[in-house]
């Protein structure tokens, strides 16, 4: 089975992101380093988790350990309502953060270990009081968007009804060699994104000749090795524009562009919006 490489941005600063997602028709498998948990808003369709493939419905939440390919593919709406999915990226380290080695986190830490290379599907239906806290998670910050997740684990822990879905997934061979190489491609592009990346300067980290590693890269991640560069500088400026009150100049630079122009052009094309409507909206 083919699958591709993602890199999820967490917010500066943060440790997890929580977002309402459209559910597609035409998804693809693919795998990233953070911890996922998934909750089927609305929709069903055909999951695919390592080697596990089933249908799903709303109400179904499901915890992905690092790595771990997957894919949510839509096939019908449901109750007349989009299609969605409310989905929790948090960071592959948050487990061995001295927080999480508290002795009351033990419990939590377990049920992540418990889905490494495999996946715990929770049937939540009904658990109004669980849904509820994951709607809620979408709108918080700060300190309260951190109880939350906490709250979170507490609940999940109390869930009677759940499964693990795939086969442990043997991360050695093919699939290692290939995520390791990419992620050596992404720190490359995070180290130098300030600087003119050059297309034979990345393509030399994996010693590929720049032909053999775009088509490469391509395949891996479903985007090209440029598409990729622009999608993390726009990333870091629509960051840095709501979080910080650099002048728009300034932002321009620090996320390697040299031209306000240009700088100004791709991010209304990936964002909707100039970088000036973008910041009001967070204001």
């Amino acid at each position: 089975m083919e699958f591709i490489f993602e890199k999820i941005f967490l917010p500066e600063k943060h440790s997890f992101i929580s977002r309402k997602l459209p559910l597609l028709s035409r998804a693809r498998v693919h795998s990233h380093q953070n911890f996922e948990l998934n909750f089927v808003y609305s929709g069903v369709g055909r999951r695919i988790v390592g080697d596990h493939i089933s249908n799903f419905e709303s109400g179904e939440l499901v915890l992905l350990s690092p790595n771990l390919p997957h894919c949510w593919e839509l096939l019908d709406a449901e109750n007349g309502e989009d299609p969605a999915c409310i989905v929790t990226h948090f960071s592959e380290n948050i487990i061995k953060s001295d927080f999480f080695n508290l002795p009351e986190l033990e419990q939590s830490v377990e049920l992540l270990k418990k889905a490494a290379n495999r996946g715990i599907r929770f049937k939540i239906k009904n658990n109004r009081e669980l849904i509820t806290l994951l709607e809620g998670m979408v709108e918080l910050q700060g300190l309260k968007y951190y109880i939350a997740l906490l709250q979170l684990f507490d609940l999940l822990l109390h869930v009677r009804d759940f499964e693990f879905l795939s086969n442990p997934i043997d991360s050695s061979g093919v699939f290692s060699k290939n995520l390791e190489k990419i992620n050596d491609v992404y720190e490359f592009v995070f180290k130098n994104i300030q600087e003119g990346i050059k297309l034979e300067e990345a393509s030399a980290v994996l010693n590929m000749a720049p032909s053999s590693f775009c088509r490469f890269f391509k395949k891996k991640t479903n985007v090209t090795f440029m598409e990729y560069v622009v999608s993390v500088r726009i990333g870091i400026a629509a960051k840095l524009l709501a979080e910080t009150d650099k002048q728009i100049t300034q932002i321009c630079f620090e996320c390697g562009y040299n031209n306000l122009a240009n700088f100004n052009h791709y991010f209304k094309k990936n964002m909707g919006k100039t970088p000036t409507e973008y910041r009001k909206s967070f204001r």
